[in-house]
């Protein structure tokens, strides 16, 4: 059983400016706005302050940390989790790469972002932007981090992280003197290797073609609006729940089986777009994994579909997570 006092005492004398939380709930740290408690989350603010987390965590006291981004995708058990959490919103660089440098011999004229792990998606495609920079329009109105569009090949509207990452830099369990760079992410429908091995991502490299700011723009305008036009942001949600499954799409689905409005305590299946579970107000994380696997029942008694989860459960041990 960790000892989490000795741990934050001895994280707090090994680097001192590390931003250090006890029992912080993560229902402040995730877009279902439900979850529990951790006994400890980690908040770095340099690559140096990561590695040195982790060798403490891992080396000295056997503990195997809990990366996370902006949250957008995860769904955390009421009763919280016995896990020291490195969120990682203060991993923050974004910039050019020197002029002259390529990643992709097919994009001899393209330049490269390097964008620090917590940066957000909307940060980052807004800065293609501002450097006449086309490629990333699609992640405009995705609500993650860098972090977690590399883990879980984030995209939307015909667009994914696999079409513009060129190199992913992380470090390792246990970890290593030397950062790893990896050029190929193995990259697959919502999947990348990051799922299968413990690292920690700490930036990514997108080389992108320039094009014209004005057409770059007016795309990320039309995606917005169709974004507001079919799906319910206004309230918390993760956004599409289940996976697309093979040969078919998960709202219509769910549509078609007539769950829309479906609700369990304040958990609803959103009535705006089949696709979404929302927290209508006051919902719990058992009010959702309940509903999940009504909507999920149905689906397969009536169309033979078996739907797989989008979002990630984080839980206690023990915890029942049905999927």
């Amino acid at each position: 059983m960790t000892n989490w006092n000795a741990l934050y005492d001895r994280l707090r004398g090994s680097v001192p400016s590390l931003e250090l939380r006890r029992d912080e709930p993560m229902s402040r740290h995730t877009s279902f706005k439900v979850g529990g408690s951790v006994p400890l989350m980690a908040l770095p603010k340099s690559e140096t302050e990561v590695q040195q987390i982790m060798s403490v965590a891992v080396l000295e006291f056997g503990v195997r940390p809990f990366f996370m981004g902006k949250g957008s995708n995860l769904l955390v058990s009421d009763a919280g989790a016995d896990l020291l959490v490195i969120k990682a919103d203060g991993l923050d660089r974004l910039e050019l790469e020197e002029e002259g440098k390529t990643w992709v011999a097919a994009r001899p004229n393209g330049r490269t972002i390097v964008a620090g792990s917590g940066v957000s998606l909307a940060r980052l495609a807004n800065f293609a932007l501002e450097n006449g920079l086309t490629g990333l329009e699609f992640a405009h109105g995705i609500p993650g981090s860098v972090g977690g569009g590399v883990y879980m090949n984030a995209g939307a509207y015909g667009g994914e992280m696999s079409q513009v990452i060129t190199c992913v830099s992380s470090v390792s369990l246990p970890p290593e003197e030397m950062i790893r760079e990896l050029k190929d992410p193995g990259f697959s429908y919502r999947h990348s290797v990051y799922q299968e091995q413990d690292e920690f991502i700490l930036r990514g490299y997108f080389t992108l073609e320039p094009g014209n700011p004005v057409e770059i723009k007016a795309k990320m305008d039309d995606l917005a609006a169709r974004r507001k036009e079919k799906q319910p942001l206004e309230y918390p949600s993760a956004g599409s729940t289940f996976k697309r499954p093979e040969g078919h799409f998960a709202a219509a689905l769910i549509d078609g089986c007539g769950l829309k409005g479906l609700t369990v305590g304040g958990a609803q299946v959103s009535e705006k777009h089949a696709g979404f579970i929302v927290n209508t107000g006051g919902a719990t994380c058992n009010d959702i994994v309940k509903l999940m696997a009504q909507v999920r029942e149905r689906v397969f008694k009536e169309t033979g579909v078996t739907l797989e989860p989008e979002v990630r459960y984080l839980g206690m041990e023990g915890d029942t997570w049905n999927f």
